[in-house]
Protein backbone atom coordinates (compact mmCIF):
# COMPACT_ATOMS: atom_id res chain seq x y z
CA UNK A 1 0.00 0.00 0.00
CA UNK A 2 1.63 3.38 -1.44
CA UNK A 3 2.50 5.30 1.96
CA UNK A 4 1.06 8.62 0.44
CA UNK A 5 -2.23 6.95 0.42
CA UNK A 6 -2.05 6.16 4.36
CA UNK A 7 -0.33 9.72 5.10
CA UNK A 8 -3.42 11.35 3.21
CA UNK A 9 -5.83 8.70 5.69
CA UNK A 10 -4.10 9.67 8.63
CA UNK A 11 -4.25 13.52 8.22
CA UNK A 12 -8.35 12.48 6.99
CA UNK A 13 -8.74 11.32 9.73
CA UNK A 14 -7.08 13.43 11.66
CA UNK A 15 -8.89 16.42 10.39
CA UNK A 16 -12.12 14.67 11.02
CA UNK A 17 -12.16 13.65 14.45
CA UNK A 18 -11.09 17.30 14.60
CA UNK A 19 -14.44 18.43 12.99
CA UNK A 20 -16.69 16.07 13.72
CA UNK A 21 -18.30 17.55 16.83
CA UNK A 22 -18.58 21.24 16.66
CA UNK A 23 -16.37 23.28 19.46
CA UNK A 24 -19.52 24.77 21.16
CA UNK A 25 -20.62 21.08 22.31
CA UNK A 26 -20.63 22.78 25.89
CA UNK A 27 -18.68 25.73 27.61
CA UNK A 28 -20.20 24.96 31.29
CA UNK A 29 -17.86 26.80 34.23
CA UNK A 30 -15.03 26.15 31.98
CA UNK A 31 -12.07 27.20 34.43
CA UNK A 32 -13.26 24.31 37.14
CA UNK A 33 -12.88 21.10 37.66
CA UNK A 34 -16.06 20.25 37.34
CA UNK A 35 -16.91 21.93 34.99
CA UNK A 36 -14.55 20.66 32.94
CA UNK A 37 -15.98 16.91 33.75
CA UNK A 38 -19.11 17.80 32.47
CA UNK A 39 -18.39 19.47 29.61
CA UNK A 40 -15.72 16.77 29.00
CA UNK A 41 -19.11 13.45 29.74
CA UNK A 42 -21.24 15.96 27.24
CA UNK A 43 -18.92 16.11 24.82
CA UNK A 44 -18.26 12.51 24.55
CA UNK A 45 -22.37 11.58 24.70
CA UNK A 46 -22.33 13.76 21.85
CA UNK A 47 -19.63 12.39 20.02
CA UNK A 48 -20.73 8.92 20.84
CA UNK A 49 -24.29 9.71 19.17
CA UNK A 50 -22.91 11.12 15.93
CA UNK A 51 -20.85 8.23 15.49
CA UNK A 52 -23.92 5.88 16.50
CA UNK A 53 -25.44 7.45 13.32
CA UNK A 54 -22.21 7.70 11.39
CA UNK A 55 -19.70 4.75 11.88
CA UNK A 56 -19.18 1.58 9.82
CA UNK A 57 -17.69 -2.04 10.57
CA UNK A 58 -15.46 -0.76 7.27
CA UNK A 59 -14.30 2.55 9.65
CA UNK A 60 -11.04 2.35 11.73
CA UNK A 61 -11.73 5.13 14.91
CA UNK A 62 -9.03 6.96 16.63
CA UNK A 63 -9.93 7.88 20.08
CA UNK A 64 -7.45 9.86 22.16
CA UNK A 65 -8.05 10.27 25.94
CA UNK A 66 -8.61 14.33 25.53
CA UNK A 67 -11.37 14.51 27.32
CA UNK A 68 -10.36 11.36 29.60
CA UNK A 69 -13.62 9.39 28.72
CA UNK A 70 -13.09 9.14 24.84
CA UNK A 71 -11.84 5.16 24.58
CA UNK A 72 -14.63 4.29 26.39
CA UNK A 73 -17.38 5.75 23.66
CA UNK A 74 -14.63 3.93 21.38
CA UNK A 75 -15.74 0.65 23.08
CA UNK A 76 -19.51 1.49 22.80
CA UNK A 77 -19.21 2.13 19.56
CA UNK A 78 -17.03 -0.41 18.72
CA UNK A 79 -20.00 -2.87 20.87
CA UNK A 80 -22.75 -1.28 18.66
CA UNK A 81 -21.17 -0.66 14.95
CA UNK A 82 -18.17 -3.81 14.85
CA UNK A 83 -15.91 -0.63 13.92
CA UNK A 84 -12.69 -1.24 14.88
CA UNK A 85 -10.78 1.68 16.65
CA UNK A 86 -7.46 3.02 18.07
CA UNK A 87 -6.79 4.49 21.46
CA UNK A 88 -3.77 7.36 21.13
CA UNK A 89 -3.19 7.62 25.07
CA UNK A 90 -1.78 11.18 25.81
CA UNK A 91 -2.63 10.32 29.42
CA UNK A 92 -3.58 7.22 31.09
CA UNK A 93 -6.68 7.57 33.29
CA UNK A 94 -7.98 7.10 35.95
CA UNK A 95 -4.26 6.64 37.42
CA UNK A 96 -3.14 9.98 37.35
CA UNK A 97 -5.73 11.79 39.22
CA UNK A 98 -5.27 8.49 42.12
CA UNK A 99 -1.71 9.49 41.60
CA UNK A 100 -1.97 12.68 42.59
CA UNK A 101 -5.14 12.58 45.03
CA UNK A 102 -7.62 13.99 43.00
CA UNK A 103 -9.59 10.35 43.65
CA UNK A 104 -9.66 7.85 45.85
CA UNK A 105 -8.70 4.74 44.45
CA UNK A 106 -11.25 2.88 46.80
CA UNK A 107 -13.73 4.82 45.45
CA UNK A 108 -16.65 3.35 43.88
CA UNK A 109 -16.38 5.73 40.83
CA UNK A 110 -12.84 5.16 39.96
CA UNK A 111 -13.02 1.52 40.47
CA UNK A 112 -16.16 1.31 38.02
CA UNK A 113 -14.10 4.17 35.47
CA UNK A 114 -10.94 1.65 35.65
CA UNK A 115 -12.75 -1.28 34.75
CA UNK A 116 -14.42 0.63 31.83
CA UNK A 117 -11.31 1.87 31.07
CA UNK A 118 -9.41 -1.89 30.90
CA UNK A 119 -12.07 -3.25 28.92
CA UNK A 120 -11.70 0.19 26.59
CA UNK A 121 -7.92 -0.31 26.02
CA UNK A 122 -8.50 -4.44 25.44
CA UNK A 123 -11.13 -4.16 22.77
CA UNK A 124 -9.15 -1.76 20.93
CA UNK A 125 -6.89 -3.05 17.58
CA UNK A 126 -3.77 -1.01 18.99
CA UNK A 127 -2.62 1.61 21.77
CA UNK A 128 -0.32 4.40 21.10
CA UNK A 129 1.85 5.71 24.05
CA UNK A 130 3.97 8.30 23.62
CA UNK A 131 6.70 7.37 26.02
CA UNK A 132 8.48 4.04 27.45
CA UNK A 133 7.37 4.12 31.10
CA UNK A 134 3.56 4.50 29.65
CA UNK A 135 3.83 1.24 27.92
CA UNK A 136 5.82 0.21 31.05
CA UNK A 137 2.60 1.44 33.30
CA UNK A 138 0.51 -0.15 30.68
CA UNK A 139 1.57 -4.02 31.02
CA UNK A 140 2.47 -3.76 34.58
CA UNK A 141 -1.08 -2.33 35.75
CA UNK A 142 -2.93 -3.46 33.12
CA UNK A 143 -2.04 -7.00 32.67
CA UNK A 144 -4.54 -8.36 31.74
CA UNK A 145 -4.77 -6.32 28.36
CA UNK A 146 -3.75 -8.11 25.62
CA UNK A 147 -3.33 -5.61 22.86
CA UNK A 148 -0.44 -4.60 20.78
CA UNK A 149 1.17 -1.24 22.20
CA UNK A 150 3.41 0.96 19.85
CA UNK A 151 5.13 3.91 20.89
CA UNK A 152 5.38 6.70 18.60
CA UNK A 153 6.45 10.00 20.36
CA UNK A 154 5.12 13.59 20.08
CA UNK A 155 6.94 15.82 17.91
CA UNK A 156 7.31 19.23 16.55
CA UNK A 157 7.97 21.33 13.35
CA UNK A 158 11.61 21.91 12.85
CA UNK A 159 10.74 24.31 10.08
CA UNK A 160 8.40 26.40 11.47
CA UNK A 161 10.32 26.23 15.09
CA UNK A 162 14.11 27.34 14.69
CA UNK A 163 16.63 28.81 16.35
CA UNK A 164 16.43 32.93 16.10
CA UNK A 165 19.02 35.17 17.15
CA UNK A 166 17.51 37.64 20.00
CA UNK A 167 18.53 40.92 18.05
CA UNK A 168 15.68 39.58 15.12
CA UNK A 169 13.29 38.30 17.84
CA UNK A 170 10.08 40.37 18.68
CA UNK A 171 9.55 38.37 21.43
CA UNK A 172 12.87 39.08 23.22
CA UNK A 173 12.53 42.37 22.52
CA UNK A 174 8.94 43.24 23.83
CA UNK A 175 9.91 41.52 27.18
CA UNK A 176 13.57 42.86 27.25
CA UNK A 177 15.08 40.08 27.14
CA UNK A 178 17.82 40.46 24.59
CA UNK A 179 20.90 41.02 26.51
CA UNK A 180 20.11 38.33 29.19
CA UNK A 181 20.73 34.39 29.80
CA UNK A 182 17.15 33.41 29.59
CA UNK A 183 15.47 30.10 31.53
CA UNK A 184 12.18 29.58 30.06
CA UNK A 185 9.22 26.93 31.07
CA UNK A 186 6.12 27.37 29.04
CA UNK A 187 3.24 25.72 29.12
CA UNK A 188 0.49 23.72 31.79
CA UNK A 189 1.31 24.89 35.64
CA UNK A 190 -0.85 21.89 36.82
CA UNK A 191 -0.58 19.14 39.45
CA UNK A 192 2.10 17.05 37.42
CA UNK A 193 4.57 19.55 37.13
CA UNK A 194 7.32 20.67 39.84
CA UNK A 195 8.35 24.74 39.10
CA UNK A 196 8.70 24.99 43.17
CA UNK A 197 12.58 23.92 42.30
CA UNK A 198 12.50 26.18 39.44
CA UNK A 199 11.73 29.18 41.75
CA UNK A 200 13.67 28.25 44.44
CA UNK A 201 16.59 28.23 41.85
CA UNK A 202 15.82 31.55 40.89
CA UNK A 203 16.00 32.61 44.83
CA UNK A 204 19.59 31.12 44.65
CA UNK A 205 20.30 33.35 41.46
CA UNK A 206 18.45 36.27 42.73
CA UNK A 207 21.66 38.30 42.96
CA UNK A 208 22.59 38.13 39.43
CA UNK A 209 19.20 39.11 38.44
CA UNK A 210 20.94 41.93 35.56
CA UNK A 211 21.89 38.99 33.72
CA UNK A 212 19.93 35.55 34.33
CA UNK A 213 16.12 36.21 34.18
CA UNK A 214 13.73 33.76 34.49
CA UNK A 215 10.14 33.31 32.49
CA UNK A 216 7.15 30.82 33.42
CA UNK A 217 4.77 31.60 30.75
CA UNK A 218 0.97 30.00 31.17
CA UNK A 219 -1.47 28.71 33.92
CA UNK A 220 -2.75 25.84 35.92
CA UNK A 221 -3.79 24.74 38.88
CA UNK A 222 -0.61 25.92 40.13
CA UNK A 223 -0.12 29.14 39.59
CA UNK A 224 -1.13 31.18 42.16
CA UNK A 225 1.00 29.18 44.52
CA UNK A 226 4.00 29.41 42.62
CA UNK A 227 3.02 33.62 42.17
CA UNK A 228 2.45 33.72 46.33
CA UNK A 229 5.80 31.99 46.34
CA UNK A 230 7.48 34.16 43.90
CA UNK A 231 6.29 37.33 45.79
CA UNK A 232 7.53 35.91 49.24
CA UNK A 233 10.65 35.91 47.92
CA UNK A 234 10.94 39.11 46.84
CA UNK A 235 11.91 37.74 43.10
CA UNK A 236 13.14 40.21 40.64
CA UNK A 237 14.35 37.81 38.33
CA UNK A 238 11.20 36.05 37.83
CA UNK A 239 8.12 37.28 35.61
CA UNK A 240 4.60 35.22 34.73
CA UNK A 241 3.49 35.59 31.48
CA UNK A 242 -0.13 34.46 30.14
CA UNK A 243 -0.16 31.76 27.86
CA UNK A 244 0.83 33.09 24.29
CA UNK A 245 -0.81 33.60 20.61
CA UNK A 246 -0.42 30.56 18.28
CA UNK A 247 1.67 32.60 15.78
CA UNK A 248 3.92 34.07 18.49
CA UNK A 249 5.23 30.34 19.75
CA UNK A 250 8.39 30.38 17.98
CA UNK A 251 9.96 33.52 18.58
CA UNK A 252 8.93 32.86 22.71
CA UNK A 253 10.42 29.32 22.27
CA UNK A 254 13.75 30.73 20.40
CA UNK A 255 13.88 33.67 23.00
CA UNK A 256 15.31 30.66 25.83
CA UNK A 257 18.74 29.82 26.53
CA UNK A 258 17.58 27.29 29.05
CA UNK A 259 14.29 25.29 28.71
CA UNK A 260 13.03 23.75 31.43
CA UNK A 261 10.70 20.49 31.18
CA UNK A 262 8.86 18.99 34.43
CA UNK A 263 7.47 16.19 35.54
CA UNK A 264 6.53 15.03 39.22
CA UNK A 265 7.95 11.37 39.55
CA UNK A 266 3.96 10.18 41.01
CA UNK A 267 3.01 10.99 37.56
CA UNK A 268 5.65 9.30 35.66
CA UNK A 269 4.06 6.77 32.91
CA UNK A 270 0.79 8.28 33.51
CA UNK A 271 1.56 11.60 31.30
CA UNK A 272 4.34 12.55 28.55
CA UNK A 273 4.99 15.99 28.19
CA UNK A 274 5.10 17.12 24.69
CA UNK A 275 6.53 20.69 25.35
CA UNK A 276 9.98 19.45 25.08
CA UNK A 277 9.67 18.85 21.52
CA UNK A 278 8.89 22.59 20.39
CA UNK A 279 12.35 23.39 23.21
CA UNK A 280 14.11 21.03 21.06
CA UNK A 281 13.17 22.37 17.67
CA UNK A 282 14.08 25.66 18.69
CA UNK A 283 17.75 24.38 19.47
CA UNK A 284 17.47 25.22 23.32
CA UNK A 285 19.18 23.16 25.78
CA UNK A 286 17.15 21.34 27.72
CA UNK A 287 16.80 21.28 31.86
CA UNK A 288 14.14 18.20 33.12
CA UNK A 289 12.77 18.19 36.89
CA UNK A 290 11.82 14.71 36.71
CA UNK A 291 12.57 11.51 38.51
CA UNK A 292 15.14 8.87 38.30
CA UNK A 293 13.85 6.68 35.73
CA UNK A 294 11.33 9.53 33.65
CA UNK A 295 11.95 9.02 30.31
CA UNK A 296 12.15 12.96 29.97
CA UNK A 297 15.93 12.00 31.77
CA UNK A 298 16.29 9.14 28.96
CA UNK A 299 15.72 11.42 26.02
CA UNK A 300 17.84 14.09 26.93
CA UNK A 301 20.45 11.63 27.97
CA UNK A 302 19.90 10.24 24.42
CA UNK A 303 20.32 13.49 23.02
CA UNK A 304 22.82 14.93 24.78
CA UNK A 305 21.01 18.16 24.94
CA UNK A 306 20.98 19.38 28.46
CA UNK A 307 21.16 17.59 32.23
CA UNK A 308 18.40 16.20 34.46
CA UNK A 309 17.32 16.96 38.21
CA UNK A 310 15.07 15.47 41.02
CA UNK A 311 12.41 17.71 42.40
CA UNK A 312 14.21 19.87 45.00
CA UNK A 313 17.72 19.68 43.99
CA UNK A 314 17.34 23.44 43.16
CA UNK A 315 20.99 23.94 44.17
CA UNK A 316 22.11 21.76 41.63
CA UNK A 317 19.78 23.53 38.77
CA UNK A 318 20.73 27.20 39.86
CA UNK A 319 24.36 26.04 39.41
CA UNK A 320 23.97 24.81 36.05
CA UNK A 321 22.07 27.65 35.01
CA UNK A 322 25.46 29.74 36.05
CA UNK A 323 27.40 27.46 33.97
CA UNK A 324 25.43 27.67 30.82
CA UNK A 325 25.16 31.19 31.27
CA UNK A 326 28.97 31.82 31.40
CA UNK A 327 29.80 29.39 28.25
CA UNK A 328 27.72 29.97 24.98
CA UNK A 329 30.15 27.85 22.97
CA UNK A 330 28.22 25.43 25.55
CA UNK A 331 24.76 26.03 25.23
CA UNK A 332 25.23 26.64 21.46
CA UNK A 333 26.40 22.74 21.15
CA UNK A 334 24.13 21.09 23.72
CA UNK A 335 21.38 23.07 21.13
CA UNK A 336 22.16 21.93 17.98
CA UNK A 337 22.63 18.36 19.12
CA UNK A 338 18.55 18.70 20.68
CA UNK A 339 17.85 19.81 17.17
CA UNK A 340 19.68 16.99 15.51
CA UNK A 341 17.85 14.64 17.45
CA UNK A 342 14.26 16.06 16.94
CA UNK A 343 14.94 15.72 13.22
CA UNK A 344 16.25 12.06 13.41
CA UNK A 345 12.99 11.02 16.10
CA UNK A 346 10.63 13.08 16.25
CA UNK A 347 10.10 15.60 13.10
CA UNK A 348 6.32 15.68 11.40
CA UNK A 349 7.77 13.04 8.43
CA UNK A 350 9.30 10.46 11.11
CA UNK A 351 6.25 10.62 13.12
CA UNK A 352 3.41 10.67 10.24
CA UNK A 353 5.58 7.46 8.73
CA UNK A 354 4.65 5.72 12.32
CA UNK A 355 1.51 6.41 12.76
CA UNK A 356 0.95 5.29 8.83
CA UNK A 357 2.56 1.65 9.37
CA UNK A 358 0.68 1.59 12.34
CA UNK A 359 -2.99 2.17 11.66
CA UNK A 360 -2.11 0.42 8.08
CA UNK A 361 -2.31 -2.42 9.85
CA UNK A 362 -5.79 -2.26 10.50
CA UNK A 363 -7.17 -0.23 7.44
CA UNK A 364 -9.69 -2.71 5.45
CA UNK A 365 -9.21 -0.54 2.48
CA UNK A 366 -10.37 -3.02 -0.11
CA UNK A 367 -13.51 -3.22 1.54
CA UNK A 368 -13.67 0.66 0.43
CA UNK A 369 -12.27 2.97 -1.84
CA UNK A 370 -10.81 6.09 -0.18
CA UNK A 371 -11.02 9.72 -1.36
CA UNK A 372 -9.84 13.03 0.68
CA UNK A 373 -12.87 15.02 2.11
CA UNK A 374 -13.37 17.93 -0.35
CA UNK A 375 -12.60 20.48 2.22
CA UNK A 376 -10.49 20.55 5.19
CA UNK A 377 -11.67 22.92 7.85
CA UNK A 378 -8.99 24.26 9.42
CA UNK A 379 -8.31 24.00 13.25
CA UNK A 380 -8.33 26.69 15.87
CA UNK A 381 -4.90 28.33 16.68
CA UNK A 382 -3.93 26.43 20.31
CA UNK A 383 -1.63 27.99 22.47
CA UNK A 384 1.28 26.43 24.15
Amino acid sequence: MPIAVIVAIVFSLITTAASAVPRSVSRFWPTRLRGRVVNSILFCLRTQLRLLRQARRGDLLIFTTEPAYLPIVGWLVHLLTGAPYVVLLYDLYPDIAVSLGVLDHAAPLVRFWRWLQTRSLASANELIVLSSTMRERLRDHYPSVKTPVSLIPSWADPERIRPLAKAHNGFAKQHGLESVFTVLYSGNQGRCHDLVTLVDAAALLQEQHSRIQFVIVGSGARHGELVERAQALNLTNLRFLPYQDHATVPEMLATADLAVVSLLAEAEGQVAPSKLYGHLAAATPIAVICGEHSYLRQEVERAGCGAAFRSGEATELAAYIERLSGDPALGERLGQAGRRHLERTASPSVTVKAYASTLARHLPLKLKSYAPPRTIRPAAPASI
